[in-house]
């Protein structure tokens, strides 16, 4: 049993010093437009789960999700969050293969978190994503609308969606059930 423990030790002792000195010798590919391995995509989300799950409170929006809110969340995202995360015209962000991890492209491939966590990675931004901590430069009032625009994409009221049509040329009741390329964004399931 001692040898046992004793080679599971030394295992994660050479396994450490391996990383460091991959990492120290400049081993590991650092350019944000390339694609990166299956397990380092898979250790990154599960990394950045387990944190919302640890540090992100479990707030309820203060901002009823009237159809004004939504509105307003709405051009919000359009004026802050498209350019890395995809326009309201369904077209993928021009960012999208420029940045690592690429960031999700939420029109197209809506998110299912739950509010309190999309609430969280807006407002403290998500470190070596890209993703700014908009805290900075959005009120907390508008955090809470873009909010509940991305969390309600998929069930927009009525009134909601002819704006969208109107400013935008497409609604998004038009692009519902409709099969998208995966673009290699991060999904969380819970």
């Amino acid at each position: 049993m001692r040898s046992f423990i004793l080679g599971i030790i030394v295992t994660v002792v050479v396994a450490l010093v391996a990383g460091i000195v991959i990492a120290q010798f400049g081993l590991m590919p650092t350019n944000a437009d390339a694609t990166p391995p299956a397990f380092e995509t898979r250790i990154a989300a599960n990394a950045l789960d387990a944190s919302m799950e640890r540090h992100a409170p479990r707030v309820t929006n203060p901002v009823p999700a009237t159809d004004q809110t939504l509105m307003e969340g709405m051009q919000i995202y359009s004026m802050n969050c498209a350019v890395c995360h995809g326009t309201l015209d369904y077209k993928p962000s021009l960012l999208e293969h420029s940045m690592y991890p690429p960031p999700p492209q939420i029109i197209l491939e809506p998110l299912d978190d739950p509010e309190w966590h999309l609430y969280y990675a807006i407002r403290t931004g998500v470190r070596y994503t890209g993703m700014p901590a908009w805290n900075k430069a959005l009120g907390d009032q508008d955090i809470w609308k873009v909010t509940a625009f991305l969390s309600r994409l998929e069930k927009l009221p009525p009134a909601v969606q002819e704006k969208w049509k109107k400013v935008y040329g497409t609604s998004p009741e038009s692009h519902q059930g409709e099969e998208h390329e995966h673009h290699g964004g991060h999904e969380h399931h819970d």
